[in-house]
């Protein structure tokens, strides 16, 4: 009988890995991310799988929580087919070798911190390397197109459809025949927020025996899309008429081009007080190349700014800054600039070196538009923190700090189970990718508007489906 495990994403959000096995031996994983925050400890562990046995590797989008751990698996023997939208595959390779540079470049520091300890050898090299990455991508491929059924084997069929998370994800849609009867199995991935600039909504899912499903914020909703416009607005023009900087701490994959095109909607509404505007990521600049690829897939409002200006993204106030030398120059402008940089959690990444600089300034202000993981430095921000330890030094944080979660490129309780409610025929429901407290609450709700139970998935737990 079919049965599906869990190696990650199962009472966390990050770390997705969820291995089907079906009866006839074929092993389909859906996922392979990194671990981020509290659970970071896990990546170095050995794949809780083997690797070589594995026949597809699906991926549902190409964030770090998704992809970053896949290039261990053709270290460790996979030689399969991997299986994804073309956009995904793109934005997975931009994700896959920043992940490597960093590595490296962080083992490279500890190493030459534990030679003069003579500690060398305690030093744990990196996960993986930009040639580890290369090889993975060099498996045979299936490029997925939404709403289109793919036959992996006899018996075995595999459809995506848009999820409107970020550019290219996807819910997946698994149909196999176990004795005689065919079963239809759905991976959520992450849902998209219905209101995201960028890109258009999910699209909705009618029939599953099993569900595997995001409850990143199941347990609430986000706050009124105009709302938080408005409060983005409002703390981006009082900041900078008062003299400070905007900081926003940003993830490089749709976070970063929504926060872009809000700005450039601000621009042109002359809404935008005079400052100048700094992208300062390599990784977010390639990615929003990616997105410059696939105009097609964006928001009626992207769209628009396509056919008005010949660009989505660019506008005169924006500068992309590409090296370390240009990001540190930014420090010798004192007022009037927003700077985006990354990381989205704040665990790495240019972010830091800004905050370093003006994090102690009560005229600057901090935007946090994204989820942070327990265990990041952002999370400890946005839960009140007064001070930060960067670089050895002890940083008061004066700083007005903003969440604003309407942004959020997840869906909420209420579209999570509005998407749930489109289903004719909807079988088992498992709860993934979310923090068990807010899964308890998820998993109450879904009882109470679907009557439904749902369960808990636990890491490495088999459900017979």
């Amino acid at each position: 009988m079919a049965f599906i495990q869990s190696f990650g994403a199962a009472k966390v959000v990050t770390g997705s890995a969820h291995l089907l096995s079906l009866d006839n031996g074929i092993k389909i994983l859906i996922d392979c991310g990194m671990f981020q925050g509290e659970n970071e400890d896990k990546n170095s562990e050995k794949l809780e799988f083997s690797s070589d046995e594995i026949d597809y590797v699906v991926f549902t989008h190409a964030h770090l929580d998704h992809v970053g751990r896949s290039p261990l698996l053709f270290k460790e023997g996979f030689r399969g087919q991997i299986i994804a939208t073309h956009p995904t595959l793109e934005l997975a390779r931009v994700i896959m070798l920043d992940s490597a540079h960093l590595m490296k470049e962080d083992y490279r520091l500890h190493f030459k911190k534990a030679q003069r300890r003579g500690e060398e050898n305690r030093v744990k090299p990196p996960l993986y390397t930009a040639e580890d990455v290369e090889s993975f991508l060099t498996m045979k491929k299936c490029y997925a197109t939404y709403g289109k059924r793919i036959k992996l084997q006899k018996d075995i069929n595999i459809t995506f459809h848009n999820a409107g998370h970020i550019l290219g994800s996807a819910f997946v849609e698994i149909r196999f025949i176990e004795s005689g009867i065919e079963k239809c199995v759905v991976f959520s991935g992450d849902l998209g927020n219905k209101n995201d600039v960028v890109l258009p909504s999910p699209e909705d899912a009618f029939e599953a025996d099993t569900l595997y499903i995001e409850s990143t914020y199941g347990d609430r909703n986000h706050k009124d899309i105009s709302d938080s416009i408005d409060e983005f607005k409002n703390t981006v023009v009082e900041t900078l008429k008062n003299g400070g900087n905007v900081l926003i701490p940003s993830f490089a994959i749709e976070r970063t081009q929504e926060i872009l095109c809000m700005l450039k909607f601000m621009y042109k509404n002359r809404e935008l007080p005079v400052c100048r505007i700094f992208l300062d990521s390599p990784m977010a600049i390639r990615a929003t190349r990616v997105y410059n690829r696939y105009t097609e897939e964006l928001s009626q409002l992207c769209q628009q700014f396509l056919n008005e200006d010949g660009s989505v993204f660019d506008f005169p106030n924006l500068e992309f800054i590409k090296t370390q030398e240009a990001s540190k120059k930014i420090n010798d402008i004192k007022s009037g600039t927003i700077i985006i940089a990354g990381s989205g959690m704040c665990n790495g990444g240019r972010i830091l070196h800004h905050f370093k600089h003006r994090l102690w300034n009560k005229v600057n202000a901090v935007i946090f538009v994204g989820f942070q993981a327990r265990g990041t430095l952002g999370r400890d921000i946005v839960e009140g923190a007064r001070w930060i330890k960067l670089y050895h030094e002890k940083i008061k944080i004066n700083a007005s700090i903003h969440t604003i979660n309407g942004f959020s490129a997840h869906a909420d309780q209420s579209e999570l189970i509005e998407w749930m409610k489109h289903f004719n025929r909807l079988g088992n429901v498992y709860l993934i990718h979310g923090e068990e407290e807010k899964q308890i609450i998820f998993r109450e709700a879904i009882m109470q508007k679907l009557d439904k139970r749902a369960h808990i998935v636990e890491s490495g737990e088999q459900i017979y489906i």
